[in-house]
């Protein structure tokens, strides 16, 4: 099990709690954004990060939502993909949320669009893009990665996936965010394996609150995140019960958030999935407020 002198790069950080959206596809979409925006405002996050489409083709929307958040008074933080991007267009993004007051920037691949095969773009992987962005704009942004505890579903290896992660850190990334998952091991393991390798910098575990099982399985499924078989089992017995899936779902969530406190996680980020409820009772349970 978990040993107390591991995590000791974790515990060093500041914390940082944050919450992530994706942009919204229509006029209702924003509104309602907005209003689960202002009912999570009270919580005071350390910044709202903002997902775009596959291949790039809502960064107009991710630009538009930031800069609502930016607007309130926020730290917003846009997802920025290569895939599909030529460098004149990222140079152009990062010159956008550089005038807009942007200070931080999640760098990530981006998922290869259906139908494109070989057109990844001129920059292929996020190491190099966390590099274009350093070129472009030095300092100016803390840049985030994304870190996979269980491993990207596309990396040949475990081992390859964490040679993946180092070329990231050395890139010049500044902290990292993870693929949700429900076995806090995983993650304990991850931290150790980056601290082995002489990589510090903060990993902040993703959340994923369980409202949804249907939907819960359908992404995870899709993103190489597992749902252990208890917790399945457990949320399929439910049917269609969303009252007992969202109440079970809850406890096995806020264990998980504790837990990884507990041993020094530096922080915690939120996949809210442009809701506030599930992740304002979180927060609220936790005491983050």
């Amino acid at each position: 099990m978990h040993s107390q002198n591991e995590m000791q790069s974790q515990k060093k950080y500041n914390r940082t709690f944050s919450v992530e959206f994706f942009p919204p596809k229509t006029p209702e979409g924003r509104d309602k954004l907005r209003a689960v925006r202002e009912a999570l405002a009270p919580l005071n996050p350390s910044y709202f990060s903002v997902t775009f489409g596959a291949g790039g083709s809502t960064q107009s929307g991710t630009y538009e939502t930031i800069k609502d958040i930016i607007a309130a008074g926020f730290q917003g933080a846009p997802h920025l993909s290569c895939i599909g991007s030529t460098r004149d267009g990222i140079s152009a993004t990062l010159q956008q949320y550089v005038d807009l007051g942007v200070k931080r920037i999640v760098a990530l691949r981006g998922d290869l669009p259906s139908g494109m095969g070989g057109i990844a773009g001129e920059l292929r992987y996020a190491n190099e893009l966390v590099q274009f962005i350093r070129k472009h704009s030095g300092d100016h942004f803390h840049i985030e990665v994304a870190a996979y505890p269980e491993f990207h579903p596309q990396a040949r290896s475990a081992l390859e996936d964490l040679e993946n992660f180092k070329r990231k850190v050395q890139a010049g990334a500044n902290s990292a965010i993870t693929q949700y998952f429900y076995n806090a091991d995983a993650y304990y393991r991850f931290v150790d394996s980056c601290e082995t390798m002489g990589l510090d910098i903060p990993i902040v575990p993703g959340i994923m609150p369980i409202t949804n099982f249907t939907q819960l399985a359908r992404f995870s499924d899709a993103c190489g995140a597992e749902i252990p078989q208890w917790i399945r089992r457990r949320l399929q017995a439910f049917g269609d019960d969303m009252e007992s899936i969202r109440a079970f779902g809850f406890d096995v969530t806020l264990v998980l958030c504790r837990n990884l406190l507990e041993n020094g996680a530096p922080g915690l980020h939120f996949y809210s999935m442009n809701r506030d409820q599930p992740t304002a009772k979180l927060w609220q349970s936790l005491g983050l407020s």
